[in-house]
Formats: C-alpha cells, sequence, structure tokens
C-alpha cells in the first residue's frame, strides 16, 4: 500500500479517507489534573519541615518589565495624588489674614521696584526740546476698497 495520493487505487483512497475521518473523530482523552502528593510522613508533634516546590513557570522579560513599569507609575500617580491633596488642604484653610500676610513682602518689593524705575526713568529723562524744522502737512484723504472677503480701509497721502 502506498501513502502518495497520486498514486492510490481507488480502494486505498476510500481505506485512507475511511481511516482519517475514523482518526479525526475520536474522542479526545480528558487531560489528567497536575496534582502534587506529598508522600513524606509528617512528624508527630512540631511544624511540618518544608517541602522543597521547584517554580516551573517562566515569565517572559516584557511581562516583567510590564509589571515593574506599571508599579512605577501607580507609585508615581499616588505620590502625586498625596501632594495634591496636601496643596489642596492648605488651601482650603487660606483666610484673608494669611493671604495678606503671605503677599505684604511681594508688595512692598513692588513698590519699591516701582519707585526706583520711576526715579530712573525721570533721571534719564532730559530738557532737550525738540525743534522741528519744515512744513506740516496733514492728510485726510481716505480711500476704502472692500473687496471679497478681506475688507481694507486705506489711507493714502
Amino acid at each position: 500500500m502506498t501513502t502518495d495520493p497520486k498514486h492510490l487505487t481507488d480502494s486505498e483512497a476510500s481505506v485512507e479517507a475511511r481511516r482519517l475521518i475514523t482518526e479525526a473523530y475520536q474522542p479526545t482523552p480528558e487531560p489528567r489534573p497536575m496534582t502534587f502528593r506529598d508522600t513524606t510522613p509528617v512528624p508527630a508533634f512540631g511544624p511540618t519541615p518544608p517541602v522543597p516546590q521547584p517554580e516551573t513557570r517562566i515569565v517572559p522579560e516584557w511581562a516583567a518589565g510590564v509589571a515593574v513599569a506599571s508599579i512605577g507609575i501607580g507609585a508615581g500617580v499616588t505620590g502625586l495624588g498625596c501632594g495634591a491633596w496636601l496643596i489642596f488642604q492648605g488651601l482650603s484653610s487660606v483666610t484673608l489674614l494669611g493671604v495678606i500676610a503671605i503677599a505684604a513682602p511681594f508688595v512692598g518689593v513692588a513698590t519699591v521696584a516701582t519707585a526706583i524705575g520711576a526715579a530712573i526713568s525721570k533721571a534719564k529723562r532730559s530738557s532737550t526740546t525738540n525743534i522741528y524744522q519744515g512744513t506740516v502737512i496733514k492728510r485726510t484723504d481716505i480711500t476704502s476698497t472692500a473687496r471679497g472677503i478681506g475688507a481694507r480701509s486705506r489711507i493714502e497721502g
């Protein structure tokens, strides 16, 4: 009997087809549950000694990396949440007197800076009088051209 499908006779082909169909529809046996029975004798008194249980699971590197990253992100977000909670707790207990007490030094510094800036500005100003020579022409002609969406007004002079 040949197993090459090109060279099978009709009877050999029907026998092979019947074998394949029977094999395909065979019920699969139930998998045996994986259990471990410790056969070491239990001591009559005292604690039971530990039994070695070898680790057989394999965790891929990417899964371990994802787990570590998610723990880190969770801890970071928890820290940010605690910080926000502390800030909002502080802001909820703000009073007008507290705001004035905190703002007073900044207002003082700003006042001094403004005074110094005004003094420097007055010192820079000189008493120079600008004298303009020539004729002054004032043009008041307005040309308005409105075309399309972008209408513009232009003063031509």
